[in-house]
This record gives structure tokens, sequence and C-alpha cells, in this order.
């Protein structure tokens, strides 16, 4: 086999993203600058086929919405004031049904907290965004090498699920630089954006085996397509408490979970006899990585689970979580989110975790955690 030659760049994952944003097929990068998600604004301006610079949030979102509904593949980045403006509108693209990527860089907070202090506090808002808790997904990277991975896998996703993809991220994620072999990177090939399984006769939002309706650009010269926010049939149209119509929406959450197998992603590694594992995402992935290492210098058995398919839960995440007899959580919020949303707020005796804000939590803190 032959050896690549390593090419080496001082680089930052929010470029990483933006390149793999563009090789994937994006078209178009629609941003209001807003730290830590600035550096996608400088690089979008700059990599994307076309950019276009929002008055406000708000604006970005609808932008987005007609971008995907004549057919391009939009793009963009926030954190969570920009977020919260962008939830309507993020709900009415949810409910058309429309592809696009939303890269959303967590900092501290509340209200606009510190836009210089990263955090990992954004998964629970997330987590019921959409009206009726229906699940967006979102994915995370916790490295370079995942930051390209994960940005490709959420675009095929958007695209094969015909629905908006959340990329979760944090400020020392996307801005921290360091020298990279960028030859480590896999090849992206451009995702196809539009449907060729088209169920006869048509109509908008009619499905199959699949439950994703066929993607036809507004304008389509064979179809009429008919796009709507609203509650509607196969057809489209407004019809309330139609049991067609009850259907469609009930299918919204259903595509998702049925066909969940399909974008599972997350690192295990496994230490045969482990009762213990720690359990993380984004940022805290590398002090935990780091904990472990030393953890097993010193005769301790602990597996480490770092998860990438964030929402919805993927089943085989509990499947693994549940076989061990003490589980700790890492994350850099004051609750543990996503401990939360696997288990509740009930005290478990099993559930340990690791909580910091303002500062990046240290392998010596998970260490001393594993061992209480």
């Amino acid at each position: 086999m032959e050896t690549l030659t390593k090419k080496m760049v001082f680089t930052d994952a929010s470029m990483i993203i933006t390149e793999a944003c563009v090789r994937a097929g994006s078209d178009v990068f629609i941003g209001y600058p807003i730290t830590p998600s600035n550096r996608f604004y400088q690089y979008g301006t700059q990599r994307f086929p076309s950019f276009l610079a929002g008055p406000d949030e708000i604006t970005v979102m609808q932008w987005m919405s007609g971008f995907s509904a004549a057919g391009k593949f939009p793009v963009t980045a926030t954190a969570f004031p920009g977020l919260a403006l962008m939830a309507e509108g993020l709900n009415m693209a949810y409910a058309m049904e429309l592809p696009m990527l939303l890269i959303l860089t967590q900092r501290l907070g509340p209200s606009t907290g510190s836009a210089t202090t990263g955090a990992q506090g954004d998964l629970m808002f997330l987590n019921g965004l959409i009206s009726g808790k229906y699940p967006i997904p979102v994915f995370s990277h916790s490295d370079f090498e995942d930051a390209w991975d994960m940005t490709y896998e959420s675009i095929k996703m958007a695209i094969k699920f015909r629905t908006p993809v959340v990329l979760l991220t944090s400020k020392e994620l996307v801005m921290t630089n360091k020298s990279f072999d960028i030859n480590k990177l896999k090849e992206i090939i451009p995702v196809k954006k539009f449907s060729t399984e088209v169920i006869e006769p048509y109509a908008p939002y009619k499905t199959g085996e699949e439950m994703v309706p066929a993607y036809i650009p507004l304008g389509d010269e064979k179809y009429q397509v008919r796009i709507n926010a609203s509650t509607h049939n196969d057809a489209g149209l407004i019809k309330k408490n139609d049991p067609e119509s009850m259907a469609n929406t009930k299918r919204l959450k259903e595509k998702f979970e049925k066909r969940i197998d399909e974008f599972t992603f997350y690192d295990y590694d496994k230490e045969e006899k482990a009762k213990k594992l720690i359990v993380t995402y984004g940022i805290s992935a590398d002090a935990s990585r780091d904990a472990v290492g030393k953890l097993r210098e010193e005769g301790e058995m602990v597996s480490l689970l770092i998860v990438k398919t964030l929402l919805p839960v993927p089943g085989a995440i509990l499947d693994i979580i549940n076989t061990y007899d003490e589980i700790v959580f890492v994350e850099e919020n004051i609750s543990g989110i996503y401990k939360e949303i696997l288990f509740g707020v009930d005290h478990n005796p099993k559930i340990k975790s690791v909580n910091k804000i303002g500062n990046l939590i240290s392998p010596t803190e998970i260490i001393k955690a594993v061992k209480q």
C-alpha cells in the first residue's frame, strides 16, 4: 500500500468544516457574524460558490429556507443568541422538510453569556427546539478528523432525510489553531441533491417505505411542487384533523427513529472486563481520552464512549451504557445536560458527573471522579 506523504498545515476546525461543506456540494453560506462562529463567516466569503450576509438571524433562516426550496444546499453558523432568533424559522424549515446545515458554536450562557468562553450548554434547548419535541438531528465532533467526517455525514443526512441538521461544536473546538496533517482526511464526494425516485401520481409529501418525500425544487417543469409549513396532507394542503395530515405529521418523527441506525456515530474504546465507563462528546473528549490513558497506566480498567450522534438518542448508545456498573458523564455545563436527556434528573447511584463552566475540564478532574 502506498504511504501518503504528510502535508502539515496550521489550521482550525472552522476552516476544516467550511472546506468539507464546499466539497460535499454546499452551494451557499448565509450568515450573520456572531462570535465564536465568526470564522465560518470569514471563511464562507472565500470558499462558498455564493455568500450572503444577512441583516439578522431571523432573515438568515428565511433565506436558508428559500435557497433550499429552490434546490440549493445552504449552510449557516451561529451561537445561542442567534439560534434563539432562528427557532421559529427552523421549525418552519423542519415542517417543510428542507435540507440545510446549521453549525452551532456553543459559548458560555445564559443570555449573551461570554462570547469568548466556550461551553456545552445548548443541547437541552436543541432537544426541545421543534415544537411537539420532534427530533432534529444533532451531530457532534471532537477533533479535526471528526470535524471533516461529521460535516460530511451531516450534509448527507440532511439531503437523504430532507431535514435541517445541526452540527454542534464549541468555541475551543473551532477557534484553536493546530498543526495538522491534512492527508489524514478522507475524500469527500459531492452529495446528489435531488431525488430520482418519485412515486406516481406525484404528491409533494407522498412517501414510500423510506418515509421521505421526493426532493424536487420549486419551479420544476414536470411536477407542481408545493411546500407548506403548516399541518398538511400528502398534497401539501392544509386540512385540520385529517387522518392523512396527522399521519404525515407523525412521520416527521418516525422517519428518524425508525432509521436511526443509518446515522448512529460514536467512538467506543472498550476495555475488556471494565465495569466503569466514561461518556462524553465534543470538546470534553480530549481530556477524557487523556484521563483514560492515565487511568489504564495506573491499572484502572475503564472504557470510553465518545458520542457523535447526540439527537435523536440512538438505542446503540443506551445499549453500551447499560452494560456498565458505573458511568461517569463528562460535559462542560452545570447540570450534566446529556446525562439528563438520557436518565432524567433523579439521582442514580451508578451515575456520576464531571461538570464545569468557565474553562475546560481537566483530565485530573475526570480521574478523580472515576476513582471516587
